[in-house]
Parts: C-alpha cells; structure tokens; sequence
C-alpha cells in the first residue's frame, strides 16, 4: 500500500485547526482540477481556433498541435485529482474512525 503523506499525524492528536487544513487541502485540490481544466479547454478552443482562420502551413501546425495537448492536460488534471483525492478520503476516514 502507498504511503500517504500524512501517516506521519497521529489522528487522535488532531485538532480542528488540523482538520480545518484538511479541508483546505481539498478546497485546493478542486481549484488545481479546475485549472487544469480550464487551461485543457483553453488549448482546445486555441486549437480549434487557429486551425479554422490559419491560412500558414506552420500555423495549422501549431493548431493541431493544442488539440491533444489540451486533451492530455485535462486528463493529467483528472488523475492528480483523483489520486490526491483518495488519499485525502482514507485520511479523512481514519478521522471519522477515532472521532466515533
């Protein structure tokens, strides 16, 4: 099993301003998926863009280019958010555990 970052923390020794920054940690790593979606749909719609009113060779190039880095920045997105998610659930899990 992966070694999650805070298995360093006793959860019984947490106090709220802990859990509060576990909280934090996840309001985070929403905005960072957020970013990461938007600058994926940014490079698309360039893409798209500039492919449709490019009339260079080396220009449509470039457009065709953005289309899957816009497509791999959101899917990198996508599983860094879901790979810190989980390991800020089995923390939160550990949490409500003892806290019951």
């Amino acid at each position: 099993m992966e070694r999650s970052h805070y298995s360093q923390f006793n959860a019984a020794e947490l106090i709220l301003r802990d859990q509060l920054a576990i909280d934090r940690t996840l309001l985070a790593n929403e905005r960072t998926l957020l970013s990461y979606l938007r600058s994926g749909v940014a490079l698309l719609i360039a893409g798209i863009s500039i492919i449709h009113f490019s009339h260079q060779l080396w220009f449509t190039v470039v457009g065709f280019a953005c289309i899957p880095s816009g497509l791999v920045t959101s899917l990198v997105g996508a599983l860094r958010f879901r790979k810190m998610d989980a390991a800020i659930s089995v923390i939160r899990q550990k949490l409500d555990d003892i806290t019951e």
